[in-house]
């Protein structure tokens, strides 16, 4: 036991962007505990760091570069103290970028895109040995190929014991790259074509972060809804039959996924919301626009028309549907009229929430190439037009929950003493007195109010009782 502390390293891993890049983090931490590795909170204290980045937001590449000037100093830090740090860069912007970052940033040890990190182990051990090398001859380790062996078929299964620690909810990856090209993502170039996972390993993957208490798993994809993975006989399975069968798992309360794409809302996975209470009524469904010519200038490959008669079809098979959304403002070539069309579709679908962002290039991406670019000005003022009306209505969806009564599942104590908090069906955190043995069950709950981001609860009374 006392070898084992000796050996035990520290692994400080810093996650941008979005689900997905949560879990791959989670799977990194998995791919090193092997190695001796055990995650710490402490950035100062830790052996191995690693930036886990995502290139969705804007200037996220010197986002990242500042990132590493500030951990430069901190390593000589260390260096000063008789320690050392190790320094990786991984993610969509190492995807991109990974022979700029090893030239710019020598303090970099490891670059590596996401389809690599199950080759972590081994990088990490030809890292270590060139860093015994003469400085001048040291290079960062990169890998940032897409390799036709799956990652996922190498990734050491998730201990209980981490598991635990990560709640009573859980991500998992099924689905990972894009085949849509839209014109303003980056994805496809850095996470590659879609893959789906084998159903068997979805489901024991599911079934592994059930047995350690997970009580709610959020399916995750670049475009989820395109999940097409191979059952046992050899048969593609879309991500409504996997919902049935992810269902029958014993113990496994709530389900759902993101993020999805209109033209993959097929009739088997509404029939699912219809059909599976444990697929949680709300839908993260981006449009991105509302204008047909700015969809077309996208290639999103749908109209305003269409994605309005999916929404139609969800809502008939599931009338508490609640809808989440993207949009973003300043589009090249986007007229005042275009990005009028947006706020009707805003008013006409009437979100719970959604994630508006101003139009930014990504080089490489058929977007960075068009004229007719909006100016910050005009972007600023839509961007603040919408975002006024979609904060509108979701401070109306949360009063349209004042007086009902919700199941909610309990995850921690409150920001107050007496307090804990949880999610709504509808994913709104939830306040309300009670005590902590109340966590890591559902219960149902009146909503006696609202807050800013959130809604005010009370136990019901024959609960409370």
């Amino acid at each position: 036991m006392t070898e084992m502390r000796a050996t035990t390293k520290k692994l400080f891993i810093k996650t941008y962007g979005c689900q997905m890049n949560v879990y791959d983090s989670d799977r990194m931490a998995d791919a090193l505990a092997p190695q001796g590795y055990e995650p710490t909170g402490d950035i100062a204290q830790a052996d191995l760091v690693l930036l886990n980045t995502c290139h969705i937001r804007e200037k996220a590449s010197e986002k990242v570069f500042s990132e590493l000037g500030r951990l430069k100093e901190l390593q000589s830090e260390r260096r000063a103290l008789g320690g050392d740090m190790m320094i990786g860069v991984a993610g969509c912007v190492a995807q991109a970028e990974g022979e700029e970052i090893a030239r710019r940033a020598p303090v970099v040890d490891m670059v590596f895109g996401p389809q690599a990190y199950h080759r972590l182990p081994a990088m990490l051990a030809r890292a270590e040995a060139q860093r015994h090398m003469h400085p001048s001859l040291k290079q960062a380790v990169i890998d940032t190929d897409f390799p036709e062996d799956d990652k996922f078929d190498h990734l050491p299964a998730p201990k209980k014991e981490v598991t635990i620690k990560r709640g009573l909810t859980a991500f998992l990856t099924v689905q990972e790259g894009c085949d849509k090209f839209c014109s303003f993502c980056v994805v496809p170039y850095t996470r590659g074509a879609e893959v789906s996972r084998p159903v068997s390993q979805v489901i024991a993957e599911a079934r592994g972060l059930v047995e350690a208490g997970v009580k709610e798993i959020t399916l995750l994809g670049q475009n989820v809804n395109a999940y097409h993975g191979v059952d046992g006989a050899g048969r593609a399975v879309g991500l409504g039959e996997l919902s049935y069968l992810l269902a029958e798992i014993s113990g496994l309360e709530r389900l759902r996924y993101t993020t999805s794409h209109p033209r993959d809302m097929d009739d088997a996975l509404i029939a699912a919301h219809r059909d599976l209470d444990i697929l949680m009524p709300y839908l993260h469904l981006p449009v991105q626009s509302g204008s047909d010519s700015i969809l077309k200038a996208m290639n999103r490959r749908h109209t305003a028309a269409e994605y309005m008669k999916v929404i139609e079809r969800i809502k008939t098979a599931r009338p508490d549907m609640a809808l989440s959304g993207d949009f973003i403002v300043g589009f090249p070539g986007e007229t005042d009229q275009d990005f009028e069309d947006t706020l009707k579709i805003i008013a006409d679908v009437g979100y719970a929430s959604a994630y508006s962002f101003k139009y930014s290039t990504r080089p490489g991406t058929p977007g960075a190439n068009l004229g007719d670019q909006i100016t910050e000005e005009v972007k600023n003022e839509r961007l603040w037009r919408l975002q006024d009306l979609v904060n509108s209505q979701t401070t109306a969806f949360h009063a349209s929950c004042v007086g009902k009564t919700l199941p909610v599942l309990i995850e921690r104590p409150g920001r107050m003493p007496g307090q804990v908090g949880g999610r709504s069906p509808y994913l709104q955190a939830v306040h309300l007195e009670g005590s902590t043995d109340l966590i890591g069950a559902i219960h149902q709950v009146e909503i006696i109010g609202t807050s800013t981001n959130s809604l005010v609860g009370r136990l019901r009374q024959a609960q409370a009782a």
